[in-house]
């Protein structure tokens, strides 16, 4: 089951069921009228939104309407609960060490994680409004679950159960914030702007066999102005999975139903699978040359993000966005 929120409606936007090869939805106003909603009551809620979903894939749902990707918010135009972790320590590991910075023996053991702003995604189209080139740019693709209501101290051997959707992220990452930031021992804010999310989220069994209930093995598609910036598998190398992931931010707190968990970038120790962000491709410029020469994001530039299927068919739909200069109130 694929299910996308159209801008409509108020700031929560319209849940719509969404067919399979992405042409096709339709509203679903007698189940749930947001994501939200129907996260909040997903298993009385899910069988209704499967019918309906079947319904449209069989040509027989009223008022269905053409799909168009540039119309929809994020899945979740607000979440309750955006938190990000670093799942693939090499991507950290590149990172420290173009700095001459050791990783700590904790990393491979305890996930990094952070907690992002959830009050203001971004849709899969919208620009990326920064407000000068200055403060580094960069794009970083991910892979995100969403849950149900997790308990508080939930094991990971269990934690799968309460995966409920998945769906595409573009981490939007300033990086010259980010060491200033960080030299206050306190964490990201200011460096990570809003998020964006790929037009559907869809149900784990979208996937079939690419899934196996901890992690996508399958490529996450980056191209930068039309040209291939990477493409490294979301299934290698990911040395935290989903679960352990969700166990690590419930450790100490519930977590409320659409709270949302990203992998963090995407990244292989395979080099020639390229990688999902700029400060990757950066560092390694950095180890082998002594110096970076690949540039952030200027204004202009665009990103696209994507993930298919073994038949090659886009699975998430695609984020696809601008970066565009943004002029705050005077």
């Amino acid at each position: 089951m694929k299910l996308a929120t159209l801008r409509s409606g108020g700031r929560d936007g319209t849940l719509v069921v969404v067919s399979r090869d992405l042409s096709r939805a339709a509203t679903v106003p007698g189940i749930a009228n947001t994501l939200q909603a129907a996260l909040d009551d997903w298993r009385a809620l899910e069988p209704a939104l499967r019918t309906a979903a079947e319904r449209l894939e069989a040509g027989t749902a009223p008022g269905t309407f053409a799909f168009d990707p540039a119309a929809c918010a994020a899945p979740l135009p607000r979440a309750y609960q955006w938190v990000d972790g670093s799942a693939y320590v090499n991507h950290v590991e590149l990172v420290r060490r173009a700095r001459n910075a050791e990783v700590p023996p904790s990393f491979w053991t305890d996930p990094l994680m952070y907690q992002g702003g959830g009050d203001a995604m971004l849709g899969p189209c919208d620009d990326i409004r920064v407000e000068t080139e200055a403060w580094g740019i960069d794009f970083e693709g991910e892979v995100a679950v969403v849950t149900d209501d997790v308990p508080m101290g939930l094991p990971a051997e269990v934690a799968m159960d309460h995966i409920r959707l998945l769906m595409l992220v573009n981490d939007v990452s300033l990086r010259n914030l980010i060491p200033g930031e960080l030299a206050k021992g306190f964490g990201f804010f200011q460096s990570k702007p809003a998020s964006s999310f790929s037009p559907v989220a869809v149900t784990p069994d979208e996937l079939g066999n690419s899934w196996d209930g901890c992690k996508v093995r399958l490529p996450l598609r980056v191209t930068l102005n039309d040209v291939v910036f990477g493409a490294p598998d979301a299934g290698t190398d990911m040395t935290f999975d989903f679960p352990q992931l969700i166990a690590h931010a419930a450790k100490t707190r519930t977590l409320g139903a659409g709270t949302i968990v990203g992998s963090g970038t995407v990244s292989n120790v395979d080099r020639s699978r390229g990688s999902a962000c700029i400060a990757e491709k950066r560092s390694l410029e950095q180890i082998a040359d002594g110096r970076p020469s690949t540039p952030f994001m200027r204004f202009g530039d665009r990103v696209r993000i994507e993930m298919f299927d073994v038949r090659g068919a886009s699975i998430f739909g695609a984020i696809d966005q601008k970066v565009v200069a943004y002029h705050p109130p005077r």
